[in-house]
């Protein structure tokens, strides 16, 4: 995650639980990267980042994280902690592919702010498409 014209990019980082995570301060002045837990509100982290610097974290438990900086309040964003390979972001209308997922059952999960939808699924040889639309 990088620090652009006061600005996180992305607002929205998707990253692997137990795999270290970068943030970056590309930005002309000092920022702080806070990330609390979204359900407990524990802290994860807090740390100053200066121009240029870069802070590496591992998420240890899967969840969703709030990001701020103190010093900017205005900037923010959310990472979600994922153990799943089978993890991935939709695209601005909503789409999305999860390639290679072996045959089987699985719940689907879908997020869409406070909206969580779950569905049974079976993967099969040519399983196409999954309406994730509603229940």
């Amino acid at each position: 995650m990088d620090q652009e014209q006061q600005t996180f990019i992305p607002s929205l980082l998707l990253v692997r639980t137990g795999q270290p995570v970068n943030f970056l301060n590309h930005d002309d002045v000092l920022h702080n990267v806070r990330v609390r837990d979204d359900e407990t509100k524990e802290s994860a982290f807090n740390v100053a980042i200066p121009t240029g610097e870069t802070y590496t974290h591992t998420f240890k438990q899967d969840g969703f994280y709030d990001v701020g900086c103190d010093i900017h309040p205005g900037m923010s964003a959310q990472i979600v902690s994922t153990s799943s390979p089978y993890a991935v972001l939709a695209d601005a209308a909503g789409t999305f592919s999860i390639p290679n997922v072996p045959t089987g059952p699985y719940t689907a999960v879908a997020y869409s702010g406070a909206k969580t939808i779950e569905k049974d699924i079976n993967v099969g040889p040519g399983t196409g498409p999954v309406d994730l639309t509603g229940p």
